[in-house]
C-alpha cells in the first residue's frame, strides 16, 4: 500500500519502518502507537529526504523530548563552529536540533546538518528568507515565501516552524491590548511587520493549503508557531495568547485532513501558577496535539541562569501534559550561545524532561534512578559516574577532591550514612 506521511501510513495501518522504531525505543505496543499517530496525538518527524534519521516520537504516552537551537547569524557565522555544536548535541542525546541560521550560506548548513544528524531536524523559514531571497522583509512576496518552505522541505527537514496562527484578526488583539514586551518571537514579529507594511494577510494563513501541500509531499511534520508566546510573566495568557491558540486548533484539524502531522507551540515567559492550566489549555483547543514549549521561564530576572528558569518551569509544564521542550542555555537573552552554553542547556532541559517522565509514570522511566540510587547505597563511585547524566562533570567533581578512603566522599568521610549503615547491617563495627 502507497502512503504520503506517517499519519497517512498509521490510518491505513501500515507499520512503517519509523513507527516500528519509536514502537521499539518507547517499548509501546505497535497497534496503540499506530492509533495515537492516526489521530494527531503523536507525530514521527521524519522527511523522506532525511535519510540519516533515527525516527522519535513526540506526544502522548511517550517520553519527554528536548530540542537544541543553533545556526549561524550575522554576528557570529563560523559555520564549522556550529558543526562542533551539531556533533556535541547528537553525543549528548538532544532529540532534536533547529537550525535557527538567519545569514550566510543557509543553506549550505542546512544540507551538511541533515546529512549528519540522526536526530529530527527543525527550521524556521522565515528566518532565512530576507537572506535567501536578499530582498527587503516588505519586497518579499508570498509566493517567494512559500518557495523557501518547499526549499526547506526539499532539503530533508523534518520539522518547521510555521507561524500561521498570527492573522489579522490576532495581530488587531496584539494592537489593541499592548503588552509589556510586545511580539517576542522573532518569526512572528517579522511576520507581524510584513503584514502591517503591506496591509496584508499573514501569506502563511492566507494559503494555509498550500503550506499543507508542500508538507505532506515530503512528509514534514508542521510545528504551527506561537508568535503571540509571552516574552514576560507580565504577557502570559493574554488575549493575544489564546486567540491564537484558538486559531491553531483550527489549524490543527485543517492538517490532519491533509494527513500533515501537527505539533504546536507554546510559551515563553510565564508564573508557576499558570503553567499546568496552559498545558490544559492547549491540549484542549488543539485536540491533543502534541505540545512543544520553550521554557517556560518562570521568572524575567535571572539573565546567564536562564536553563534554570527554563528548566524549572519545563519540568511543570511536560508533567502537566506537554511532550517536548525546547532547550533554554545560560546565554539567552545576552547572546549566541557557545559551546559550554550549549551543553549547559541541554543538561538543564535533559534533568526537566526526566524528571517529568518519573512524575507522568512513563514506562521504565524510574528504572535510571533506582541504579543510580543503588549504585549509592553500595557506595560504587565508577558505576555512579557512569549513570550520571552527564558523566564528564561527576568524574571530574569526584577527582578535584579525593578523600583518605575510597569508599567516601570528602563531604562526610567516615561519616557516610552509606557505610554507616552497611555496616551496622552487616554486623560490623564502626571505626569514626
Amino acid at each position: 500500500m502507497n502512503y504520503t506521511t506517517q499519519m497517512d501510513a498509521a490510518k491505513k495501518g501500515i507499520v512503517t519502518k519509523e513507527i516500528a522504531r519509536v514502537a521499539e525505543k518507547e517499548d509501546m505496543d505497535v497497534a496503540l502507537l499506530m492509533e495515537l499517530v492516526a489521530q494527531g496525538k503523536i507525530a514521527i518527524p521524519a522527511n523522506k529526504n532525511h535519510t540519516s534519521l533515527d525516527a522519535t516520537g513526540v506526544g502522548q504516552g511517550l517520553s519527554t523530548k528536548i530540542n537544541v537551537n543553533l545556526g549561524v547569524s550575522e554576528d557570529c557565522c563560523d559555520v564549522e563552529q556550529e558543526i562542533c555544536k551539531v556533533q556535541k548535541a547528537i553525543d549528548m542525546k538532544a532529540d532534536a536540533i533547529m537550525d535557527l541560521s538567519c545569514f550566510g550560506k543557509t543553506r549550505e548548513f542546512r544540507r551538511r546538518l541533515i546529512e549528519m544528524s540522526p536526530a529530527m531536524i527543525g527550521t524556521v523559514p522565515m528566518y532565512d528568507a530576507v537572506g535567501f531571497l536578499d530582498k527587503e522583509l516588505k519586497d518579499i512576496t508570498a509566493e517567494e515565501f512559500l518557495a523557501v518552505v518547499e526549499k526547506h522541505a526539499e532539503d530533508g527537514v523534518d520539522f518547521m516552524t510555521i507561524h500561521s496562527g498570527l492573522n489579522r484578526e490576532t495581530a488587531a488583539k496584539v494592537k489593541e491590548e499592548r503588552r509589556l514586551t510586545n511580539i517576542v518571537s522573532r518569526g512572528g514579529s517579522l511576520l507581524f511587520a510584513w503584514m502591517e507594511l503591506n496591509n496584508s494577510e499573514n501569506p502563511f494563513y492566507e494559503y494555509y493549503d498550500r503550506v499543507l501541500d508542500i508538507c505532506a509531499k515530503h512528509d514534514v511534520t508542521l510545528s504551527l508557531g506561537d508568535a503571540c508566546r509571552p516574552g514576560s510573566i507580565n504577557d502570559s495568557t493574554d488575549a493575544s495568547q489564546i486567540h491564537e491558540l484558538i486559531v491553531l486548533g483550527q489549524l490543527t484539524k485543517r492538517a490532519w485532513a491533509k494527513n500533515v502531522q501537527v505539533m504546536i507551540e507554546g510559551p515563553g515567559h510565564m508564573a508557576l501558577n499558570e503553567i499546568t492550566g496552559n498545558v490544559m489549555l492547549q491540549k484542549r483547543l488543539c485536540h491533543g496535539a502534541p505540545f512543544y514549549v520553550l521554557g517556560p521561564l518562570v521568572t524575567d530576572v535571572a539573565p546567564g541562569y536562564d536553563h534554570i528558569t527554563s528548566a524549572i518551569g519545563g519540568a511543570i509544564a511536560a508533567s502537566a501534559g506537554a511532550d517536548f521542550l525546547c532547550y533554554v542555555t545560560p546565554a539567552e537573552h545576552l547572546r549566541l550561545p557557545t559551546l559550554d552554553d550549549m551543553k549547559e542547556g541541554i543538561i538543564a532541559a535533559r534533568i526537566a524532561a526526566h524528571a517529568a517522565d518519573i512524575a507522568k509514570g512513563v514506562k521504565g522511566a524510574r528504572n535510571w534512578d533506582n541504579q543510580m540510587s543503588k549504585a549509592r547505597a553500595d557506595i560504587d563511585f565508577n558505576k555512579m559516574i557512569e549513570l550520571a547524566i552527564d558523566p564528564e562533570k561527576a568524574k571530574s567533581y569526584r577527582e578535584s577532591s579525593l578523600p583518605e578512603q575510597e569508599d567516601t566522599c570528602t563531604m562526610c568521610g567516615k561519616m557516610c550514612a552509606m557505610k554507616t549503615m552497611n555496616r551496622i547491617l552487616n554486623g560490623e563495627g564502626l571505626d569514626i
